[in-house]
């Protein structure tokens, strides 16, 4: 996975050491033939199946990074609807060493315009999937999928599971 620019000047002075890091989940909504489907990408870090997601950049609003990252990842033009759920994840070691923990803004988004593909390489599949139909995934990106569908009228914070 590409490292912002921005984390590759900060890994200079601190190295592996743990970095906070606030990230966006994009559940990106979109109904076909009266069905409801959600976007998905095919980790090419993983090979898992989950929603778009990545780093926001400095002096970048949250909502705006959500938008960049389906655009990037995924070749399509989606709007924020609202946000669903601010939570932490457990903190991560990546597969170079770098130790980091992120704050996730997960958003529930509709789709607007534009042919579902791998438009960088963090992924290798980009599919809209029927809600009903899911492919397997960690847990962490099902639960985020599952608040978005729920619809909640508050933002949860925290999280999902005890």
């Amino acid at each position: 996975m590409p490292i912002p620019q921005f984390v590759v000047e900060l890994r200079k002075h601190i190295g592996h050491a743990p970095l906070w890091l606030i990230g966006v989940t994009a559940v990106v909504l979109r109904r076909v033939d009266g069905q409801q489907r959600v976007l998905l990408v095919r980790r090419a870090d993983t090979d898992e199946w989950a929603p778009v997601s990545g780093i926001v950049e400095p002096g970048q609003e949250v909502a705006e990074a959500a938008v960049r990252e389906v655009a990037e990842e995924a070749c399509v033009r989606a709007e924020v609807d609202r946000l669903v759920w601010v939570s932490t994840g457990a903190p991560v070691t990546h597969v170079n060493g770098d130790e980091a923990q992120y704050v996730d803004h997960t958003f529930r988004m509709t789709y607007v315009d534009g042919e579902a593909a791998v438009g960088d390489d963090e992924s290798t599949e980009v599919r809209w999937w029927p809600v009903d139909r899911l492919p397997h995934m960690r847990a962490v990106f099902a639960d985020r999928i599952a608040v978005v569908l729920a619809d909640e009228p508050e933002c949860r914070l925290g999280p999902l599971r005890d």
